[in-house]
């Protein structure tokens, strides 16, 4: 699994016009990528790595402070551009392997106690944010 992660102030994310979840920082929006050998040890690892991660102030964790999350699904992270002008998404799990695996990151961070905010799996988003710092990583599990 890869993901982008952002430490904000704020983010939301929206599908056609409408709010779907949105979170009021300090905390993290984290875009999450699935390849085709990725697993449930994955997304116990990644959500483990996101709950501790201390990128907030004061090198602080979400599990620290409490910090909110928002957890959207970003098949374009496993993108190959090295070739030509057009990416090849071949990397990237289909929607029926990604689509559990982003819904179990997102389940394991709520039993390590989390508050979580979720996209909707395979709309057409738009995300907002406020990136504070910035501060951006990318995560490889």
């Amino acid at each position: 699994m890869r993901a982008v992660v952002q430490r904000v102030s704020q983010a939301s994310v929206s599908v056609d016009g409408r709010v779907v979840g949105a979170i009021e920082g300090p905390g993290l929006l984290v875009l999450v990528g699935v390849t085709h050998d990725d697993g449930a040890e994955s997304a116990r690892r990644l959500a483990s790595k996101l709950w501790g991660l201390r990128i907030l102030d004061g090198e602080k964790s979400c599990s620290d402070v409490n910090a909110p999350l928002l957890v959207v699904s970003q098949f374009t992270l496993y993108g190959d551009a090295r070739k030509g002008r057009r990416p090849s998404w071949t990397a990237a799990a289909p929607g029926p392997v990604a689509e559990p695996l982003v819904d179990a990151v997102v389940r394991e961070l709520r039993e390590l106690g989390a508050k979580v905010e979720t996209g909707e799996f395979g709309a057409d988003m738009k995300v907002a944010l406020v990136n504070d710092g910035p501060i951006t990583l990318i995560l490889d599990v």
